[in-house]
């Protein structure tokens, strides 16, 4: 319902400057439907087993919406360990978790390292690793 009133001009440019502003502050978090893995570092344990530390950036995190898992595949996309993530990370990004134990046959010398969002599933930029000694 109109009122008859007028807002003045330096109000509403306010308003659209406001608008802008929170766009631009942080536009991958309007923009990323996936987490990024940013980093990996690759631990052997013996017995064809390795643990992964894996930094994930996934800045639209939220208690309605974020990372919740990272997985280790071959290069032929077979799922070699998985990892669920609980939470989400919102105060903390990038936010590094460990994936431990995992089997790799001894033929596999590269593995490659993917993050999950619980809406949309496993995507965004991957990171792959040379296994230490393989």
């Amino acid at each position: 319902m109109l009122t008859g009133k007028t807002h003045p001009p330096a109000r509403i440019f306010a308003l659209v400057m406001a608008a802008l502003a929170v766009l631009l502050i942080n536009p991958a978090q309007a923009e990323q439907k996936f987490p990024d893995v940013v980093s990996v570092q690759t631990h052997e344990r013996g017995n064809d087993r390795f643990d992964f530390d894996v930094t994930i950036s996934s800045p639209y995190d939220t208690p309605a919406r974020y990372a919740d898992g990272i997985r280790a595949l071959d290069e032929h996309g077979t799922v070699l360990g998985t990892r669920k993530l609980w939470h989400d990370h919102a105060d903390e990004q990038p936010f590094t978790r460990d994936m431990f134990g995992v089997h790799i046959p001894p033929d596999i010398h590269r593995v490659i390292i993917q993050a999950r969002d619980q809406r949309y599933g496993y995507g965004g930029r991957t990171v792959t690793v040379t296994l230490p000694r393989r």
